[in-house]
């Protein structure tokens, strides 16, 4: 006969939703959010308690990690033994907790790398003196219990803590669907506003706040958030922190100090030293590290000369690197209702407040149970006393002297007990008196302790009272100075650069390359094969260059990021991302505010200004309408559109001369007609416009066909002069296939 089998069918999205979920709470309330009670996730909380189970407080030798690693792992907390270690090894390190739990010894990682900590094989630790504030009244009744993973061991739920912790430290934890960012603050500082909160619980987060005035990190960098920002953090529960590092200047140098909170020194080096690899930092001479274990943070920048503004280049590094960073505030807990919840700076103190009058209470009752039942004891202890001689006889004739004593004496089970387990020595005659003394102290403990259990404001005293004398005992200034400081700014990168002179030159296949001042002959540079000279503009390394495609597209690039003239260039097309063969025409640089004529071959054209040409997108942006088989041509800078003229030429020689002034300036757009060319030679390429170029006042033009050219002074423009849209005039015979025209 087969056995049957209850098999539980549930539908696969039921079941996996409902895991999910499982894992979820167990995420949340098991691993990555802490209590309001004692501020901690559950594994510091067992690697805490296992600790003191071991017997390392404060005032014990220290123990091998891996000990204390091994009794968390094997009793309370079966995960991995990396991530136990890193939890340990962060309750040490003083840079990270504002008042570490744990006492190392041994390499437990720096602030310039908190990874570089020795395996737990190496390293040794006990508990701190701070540690006593959760512990101390562990074994007064204070917590519940659970059983351990495998039950045979009990562990706490909630450690008793006199503070709270949870502000103090701080934590940060990543669960399901919500975290946690709990910066630290400081102890007396926090136990001020416990203290103002239990006188007066009615008090806002405005009045707190007079006690509290903002987070405090274990590091001496400024915290330069306005107090009203924090003010507003505290209100909703979330909010930012704003750090920057502190700075001196010494004898030329300027000398950094103290660094954000858990910011690596090598890392902001590194960024500084990237900045100055690329020439983004001219004012800065040398970056060196002089940190050392009596300072533990001195990294000193040298400026190249007297005359740099510290104070603006400082603020350029907060505003480019990690010398200055936001830390997230969210008071996500979980409180006393076993739920997670964001809540303000009030509810939080207020919450851990009751939690506290809660232990109290608890540690007095127990107190109290002890104390009843020794007087119970010393009753029964003084009964015996006083008839000790028949006490005697009645445990040496009887062979159950337990009933006997209690039926004769009317005592309890307890006292019988009590009186049967006292050893011979005990039977002093001088004993009596010290029972007499016991039960009057015990007595006005009695009477003190149940008039505190009575009375909520005796209960609140006494909290309050506690809370001073723990923020007496471990409370410390702070650390963090909170200091009102302007936004940062970061000095834009064409101030960065210095201004000198630069050619841009731009060949046929799109290379470009640029020479260090005006007076080279861009023509004579030599280039690759198949390759050849497109266009040159004259410029400033602290300026922009922009590119205009034969589609009348312009794109933007730094001027002084370009390769030396003495190379063959870089391609634009690796830096860019131009239309399917595109060719580039043109380029431009110069004032943002100088005007250029863009113009089409199909013979019209605008003056745009150099600004407006500018493109941040690698794709550019369209300036130039060219329609049709059209181009665009290259472009010529106007110096005075006012004064200059534009000279036009076709391929067939066709030569025509303006005044600049009768285009207009526009940002984008097709323009005016230039120049008169035929429609039906224009449709089928037989005519077009060539050039176009600028002629300044008194200027003369010089046109090149093949080995013979021509120059053109004033007087000679008269015959080719007209209105904007005109034919013009053909050149001389021999000059109607013209290669070059170029203004002098």
């Amino acid at each position: 006969m087969s056995e049957i089998i209850d098999i539980e069918r549930r539908p696969l999205r039921e079941f996996t939703e409902q895991a999910y979920l499982d894992y979820s709470m167990y995420v949340i309330l098991d691993r990555a959010l802490p209590h309001i009670g004692d501020g901690l996730k559950p594994v510091q909380r067992r690697i805490v308690y296992a600790m003191s189970e071991l017997g390392l407080n404060a005032a014990s030798k220290f123990k091998k990690s891996a000990r204390t690693v091994g009794d968390v792992l094997g009793k309370f907390h079966p995960h991995g033994d990396s991530a136990c270690y890193e939890a340990m090894v962060l309750m040490a390190q003083s840079f990270s907790y504002r008042y570490p739990l744990i006492d190392g010894q041994g390499n437990w990682g720096s602030n310039d790398d908190p990874k570089s900590f020795a395996a737990m094989r190496y390293t040794e630790a006990k508990l701190t003196a701070y540690a006593e504030i959760l512990l101390g009244e562990l074994d007064q009744g204070t917590t519940d219990w659970a059983p351990n993973f495998d039950g045979t061991l009990d562990e706490p739920l909630l450690l008793p803590a006199r503070l709270p912790n949870l502000l103090l430290n701080g934590t940060t934890g990543i669960a399901v669907g919500m975290a946690t960012d709990i910066p630290p603050h400081n102890l007396r500082e926090v136990a001020s506003a416990c203290v103002h909160l239990l006188e007066k619980p009615k008090a806002t987060v405005a009045d707190l706040c007079a006690h509290i005035h903002g987070p405090d990190y274990p590091t001496a960098a400024e915290i330069i958030t306005p107090q009203e920002e924090i003010r507003e953090a505290y209100e909703t529960g979330h909010g930012s922190v704003k750090m920057r590092a502190r700075y001196e200047k010494e004898k030329g140098v300027i000398a950094i100090t103290a660094l954000p909170y858990q910011t690596s020194g090598s890392k902001i080096i590194e960024q500084i030293a990237q900045q100055m690899q690329a020439k983004k930092l001219p004012m800065l001479d040398d970056i060196r590290d002089e940190s050392d274990h009596e300072t533990p943070t001195r990294i000193v920048l040298v400026p190249r000369s007297n005359r740099v503004d510290a104070e603006q280049l400082m603020q350029h590094l907060f505003a480019t690197t990690d010398l200055e960073r936001n830390y997230r505030i969210n008071f996500n807990v979980i409180g006393t209702d076993g739920l997670p919840a964001v809540k303000n700076l009030r509810t939080l103190l207020k919450e851990w407040l009751e939690f506290r009058v809660e232990t109290v209470r608890r540690r007095l009752q127990f107190r109290l149970d002890k104390v009843v039942d020794r007087l119970h004891i010393l009753d029964g202890y003084l009964i015996a006393f006083l008839n000790i001689d028949e006490v005697i006889k009645i445990i040496r004739n009887e062979d159950k002297p337990k009933p006997v004593l209690m039926k004769r004496f009317k005592l309890t089970g307890t006292q019988a007990d009590a009186i049967l387990d006292l050893r011979l020595r005990h039977l002093a005659r001088l004993e009596e008196e010290r029972i007499r003394g016991e039960q009057k102290e015990l007595s006005a403990e009695r009477k003190r302790i149940e008039l505190i259990l009575s009375s909520s404001r005796r209960m609140k005293t006494l909290v309050r009272d506690e809370i001073k004398a723990d923020a007496k005992k471990f409370g410390d200034d702070r650390c963090s100075p909170l200091v009102q400081r302007e936004a940062a700014q970061a000095i834009a990168e064409a101030d960065l650069i210095p201004s000198e002179p630069i050619t841009i030159v731009l060949s046929e296949k799109g290379w470009v390359r640029a020479a260090k001042s005006h007076d080279i002959e861009p023509r004579e540079l030599a280039f690759r094969t198949g390759d050849a000279y497109q266009a040159a503009a004259h410029g400033r390394t602290n300026q922009i260059a922009v590119f205009l495609d034969a589609g009348g597209r312009c794109y933007s690039l730094p001027a002084h990021s370009f390769p030396s003239a003495r190379s063959m260039g870089e391609p634009l097309a690796g830096r860019l991302s131009p239309p399917d063969g595109t060719d580039f025409v043109g380029v431009i640089s110069g004032d943002p505010a100088a005007g250029v004529l863009l113009a089409s071959d199909s013979g019209y054209g605008f003056i745009a200004p150099v600004g407006d040409l500018y493109s941040k997108n690698k794709a550019g942006k369209a300036v130039l309408s060219v329609r049709g088989v059209a181009r665009a041509i290259v472009p010529a800078e106007i110096d005075d559109p006012d004064e200059d003229e534009i000279a036009c030429l076709t391929n067939e020689g066709y030569l025509l001369i303006f005044a600049a002034a009768e285009l207009p300036i526009l940002a984008r757009g097709k323009g005016l007609k230039m120049m008169q060319i035929p429609p039906a030679k224009l449709k089928n390429r037989a005519e077009f416009m060539m050039s176009a170029v600028v002629i300044p006042a008194g200027g003369t033009l010089r046109i090149t066909a093949g080995s013979r050219h021509i120059s053109l002074k004033q007087k000679d423009f008269e015959r080719y002069r007209s209105e904007r849209a005109r034919r013009g005039l053909k050149l001389p015979r021999g000059f109607q296939r013209v290669d070059t025209m170029e203004a002098l």
